[in-house]
């Protein structure tokens, strides 16, 4: 069998990480992995070119020469089917507002109409790669989330994403639904977390880092600000893991690598509401977006 590789980009507000995806054994290529920082409200061509020169670097690091597709995990609003960009006011790609990504990527490069170039969410993409890396999950319901600078989610059911019906909210969304006097990513999120801490202490910290590092002193306003986060993303998860019936929980985003300073309070209000679940915390949350968006080309090509 020919070896088919694409290549995988998880687009973020502040960077691109991408990598050479062999769709034959849906594994990311060992040392292809790159990632490039920029500012995203750049000019359209000049955001461009970050991405023109990631393509082409990764061809010839690999010496891949023939392409089976590019695979984009991109964070919504967003067209995924046509792939029109609809992001605006989000402090990310605003010049990007109605621009069709297929069109400018085909302005670059020599890629026929036919060329294979699909878009995903970047949660869901986050959460069919940590399905995929382990075949045992495949016959698991899965609930993944992504806490970063928004509330990502969704649910995986045998493999396939489940985003409509009685048992999972509109989509698979869970970011906009109602909580106290706003939205659920509102409280979890990164702006939730650190306004936490500005109600106790009046202080308004503009990383996370930050807060990390005050809470792993002992600084007792920061530990009640992630104590507060776990138990919002407790009141906000667990109706979905138990409308879901749920097997597995599995986190991501940036916020996930300070896991151990909330999610005992998420674990006990889970255990206080008889949830019984497996919990995961990727390792490796760009990697697992990755495969996760080329899924949808290894789909298109056993078809």
């Amino acid at each position: 069998m020919e070896k088919r590789f694409a290549i995988g980009m998880d687009i973020g507000g502040s960077h691109i990480t991408a990598a050479i995806i062999d769709l034959n054994d849906m594994k990311v290529v060992e040392g292809s992995v790159s990632k490039v920082s920029f500012d995203s409200n750049l000019p359209v061509k000049v955001v461009m070119d970050f991405w023109e020169n990631a393509i082409r670097s990764l061809c010839e690091k690999t010496q891949v020469e023939k392409l089976s597709g590019i695979a984009m995990a991109i964070p919504g609003p967003f067209d995924y089917g046509n792939g029109t960009c609809w992001i605006k006011d989000q402090n990310k790609y605003d010049n990007f507002y109605g621009l069709n990504i297929k069109d400018l990527l085909r302005e670059r490069f020599d890629f026929n109409q036919d060329f294979p170039i699909v878009f995903e969410n970047d949660a869901i993409s986050f959460g069919k790669g940590e399905v995929y890396k382990n075949t045992e999950n495949l016959s698991k319901k899965v609930m993944a989330i992504t806490l970063g600078t928004g509330l990502g989610s969704c649910f995986i059911e045998n493999g396939k994403i489940v985003n409509s019906g009685e048992k999972v909210p509109r989509s698979g969304e869970i970011w906009d639904h109602p909580y106290q006097n706003g939205i659920a990513e509102d409280s979890i999120s990164l702006r939730g977390l650190l306004s936490n801490y500005h109600d106790l202490s009046d202080i308004q910290l503009n990383k996370g880092i930050e807060l990390y590092h005050l809470a792993n002193d002992g600084d007792e306003k920061a530990i009640k600000s992630f104590n507060k986060f776990g138990e919002d993303l407790a009141e906000v998860v667990i109706p979905w893991l138990k409308s879901f019936n749920a097997d597995m929980l599995v986190i991501g985003g940036k916020l996930a690598n300070a896991g151990d300073l909330f999610l005992n309070v998420f674990r006990e209000k889970a255990k206080n509401a008889g949830i019984e679940i497996e919990l995961v915390i990727s390792s490796d949350n760009e990697t697992a977006a990755l495969l996760g968006v080329a899924t949808l080309l290894y789909e298109v090509n056993v078809q």
